[in-house]
């Protein structure tokens, strides 16, 4: 194993940024199919944005960002601890794509990583609950001075075994827990509590934000601080208006004339500027062109923007 040693420097911010500002060049000039490369080296966490164009991914790059590892390790645990976790986080990223409650520009926009934290905090609040708090975690592990990456090595049985004996008295459906995330994001009371999955409770905001998601591992830390309050009533809105359609027997039984079931959500709203309301009174056109239509756009929209991108370079 060899060891390379850094030349010293300012500070490691700036070593970090001259190491991604290289990495940034050598990216834009021979990385292939990497386009619309960006150094945002001023940021709390430098990085460089890039989208691989064969692919329609967007990747962000960073170095000695250990907070978004274990935030990563974090999310890929509790996904492996119950398939539902997965399968909600797909759908509320795919819903909230649909909807531009999500944007691949930075902006005031709510980001995939916060909707991810939301969706773990709303399952951490089942009864029973359906996954463990970051401090129950710990507790699982039986120890307290490891490395995250140890802790969940140590405690993954008995993380597993937690979550099995939960599931057992656990008979949340997936379409149950989807109408139930959206009735309970629709009614959270946002301008006076945070969220906290470390916790797993709802705390007191300590700040004047519009949306506060602690961050699980730097706790002084907002991860949504972005996100304004014209965004934060977007989102409201939209989530009661899903949990009404999901109510509605029609929209659960399968017709040829009408949306149902997932895709249902997946229409472009009619209550923007009107309130929920407006939604009752008007009568569901037959959509089977619009659902097709809008199922291609959600596989080649990341591909879209990418040549977008690339033609502006």
């Amino acid at each position: 194993m060899k060891n390379y040693q850094v030349k010293r420097g300012a500070s490691e911010r700036a070593v970090t940024q001259s190491i991604l500002s290289v990495i940034g060049k050598c990216v834009d000039q021979f990385g292939p199919g990497c386009v619309g490369v960006q150094n945002i080296l001023q940021a709390r966490c430098p990085l460089v944005r890039f989208a691989h164009q064969p692919s329609g991914f967007q990747c962000d790059l960073t170095a000695n960002n250990r907070v978004a590892m274990k935030s990563s390790e974090l999310l890929f645990l509790y996904g492996q601890l119950d398939p539902r976790v997965r399968h909600l986080v797909f759908s509320v990223r795919c819903w909230a794509r649909a909807h531009s409650i999500t944007s691949s520009i930075p902006g005031a926009w709510i980001t995939n990583f916060s909707l991810t934290v939301m969706v773990v905090f709303f399952l951490q609040q089942r009864n029973p609950p359906i996954l463990p708090t970051l401090d129950q975690l710990k507790e699982l592990a039986g120890i307290h001075s490891c490395t995250f990456t140890a802790m969940l090595l140590c405690s993954f049985l008995s993380i597993v075994l937690y979550c099995h004996t939960n599931a057992k008295d656990s008979n949340y459906t997936f379409e149950k827990l989807l109408q139930e995330f959206f009735e309970f994001y629709g009614n959270f009371p946002f301008n006076k509590a945070s969220i906290n999955i470390r916790k797993g409770k709802e705390q007191t905001k300590p700040e004047t934000t519009a949306l506060y998601i602690q961050n699980p591992f730097e706790t002084t830390l907002n991860i949504s601080k972005n996100v304004n309050a014209t965004q934060l009533e977007r989102f409201v809105a939209l989530c009661r208006e899903s949990a009404w359609l999901l109510q509605q027997k029609e929209i659960l039984n399968q017709s040829s004339d009408s949306p149902w079931g997932f895709t249902a959500l997946l229409l472009p709203s009619v209550t923007s500027g009107a309130g929920v309301k407006s939604r009752r009174k008007r009568k569901l056109e037959p959509a089977s062109s619009r659902i097709k239509n809008l199922l291609d756009s959600l596989k080649i929209k990341g591909g879209e923007t990418v040549a977008k991108k690339g033609k502006r370079i």
